[in-house]
């Protein structure tokens, strides 16, 4: 049922374990290192045609160029401005919504379940016109605070799916014994179910800040200003009207991957418990 240890192996799959994964490594970052070498590329060897040579010098100005020339600085706080509410709405619904789905057992709650599962099948793309329109009705068209609530509501289905199977994995008995003792159930989702739910909290977290600051579909229909558009979507506008500046475009887009390299990095062992959390009894 679970994959056998590679020491547990036989030698022939050893040496095969061996050379297949730093090669898989090498394909798997050979895009990221072709991005970050372009990003300290002179400009001078884009105009050349040099783009997948070794560049001709160190061009660090390309990184202080798009800070003080380029508005990126005021993109990444959008990107910001997005992303935490979004994690704080999504992770906090979804908590409430997977305690009652996951503890309470109305005769309503399969198919509340199924509604919230079924969501996550729903292809986004067919909803950009719809989701559009609401946005221009509602006024919040180009507006950071639009685009936060969009991917909160969008993003509480799976976040449920995922607190509602931890909980259901928790011990049910300390939920009864504070029962008997006569405890709110607000108080028993407050002291008991919250404080075991940290793992799963700190792994979800990091799942929707990725998932949110990648975003690029929704950043690109509901923004289009400068006072708005996260990052992803603001890049583009690092190239120039006749020509594409890929040395600025490059530059930018290691800065837009830090974040959620540096969020998972800080709750790596919160992340890792997270996802094993219930794996074995």
């Amino acid at each position: 049922m679970f994959p056998r240890p590679i020491q547990k192996s036989s030698p022939a799959a050893q040496w095969l374990y061996a050379v297949a994964l730093p090669i898989a490594l090498i394909v798997w970052l050979f895009p990221l290192l072709g991005v970050a070498l372009t990003s300290l590329r002179p400009a001078s060897d884009l105009a050349q045609g040099n783009y997948f040579g070794m560049p001709s010098g160190i061009a660090w100005e390309n990184y202080v160029y798009i800070f003080t020339e380029t508005p990126i600085g005021q993109y990444m706080i959008n990107s910001l401005w997005v992303t935490i509410p979004t994690v704080i709405g999504a992770v906090g619904l979804s908590l409430m919504t997977g305690f009652a789905l996951a503890v309470y057992g109305f005769r309503a709650n399969i198919l509340v379940f199924f509604m919230f599962v079924a969501g996550n099948f729903v292809p986004f793309q067919i909803l950009m016109v719809p989701v559009r329109d609401m946005t221009l009705q509602l006024g919040m068209y180009d507006t950071w605070y639009g685009l936060a609530l969009f991917h909160i509501a969008f993003n509480t289905g799976f976040c449920t799916l995922f607190m509602r199977n931890f909980i259901k994995a928790l011990p049910f008995e300390l939920i009864e014994a504070a029962r008997v003792e006569g405890v709110s159930e607000w108080r028993i989702f407050w002291y008991i179910v919250l404080p075991l739910m940290r793992p799963a909290i700190a792994a979800l977290s990091v799942l929707v800040f990725t998932f949110i600051w990648n975003d690029f579909f929704w950043a690109t229909v509901l923004t289009q200003g400068v006072d708005s558009q996260p990052i992803t979507a603001g890049l583009s506008s690092l190239n120039g009207q006749w020509i594409a500046q890929w040395h600025l475009v490059s530059a930018g887009s290691i800065l837009a991957a830090l974040p959620p390299v540096v969020m998972f990095f800080l709750m790596q062992k919160h992340f890792i418990a997270g996802l094993t959390l219930g794996a074995v009894k």
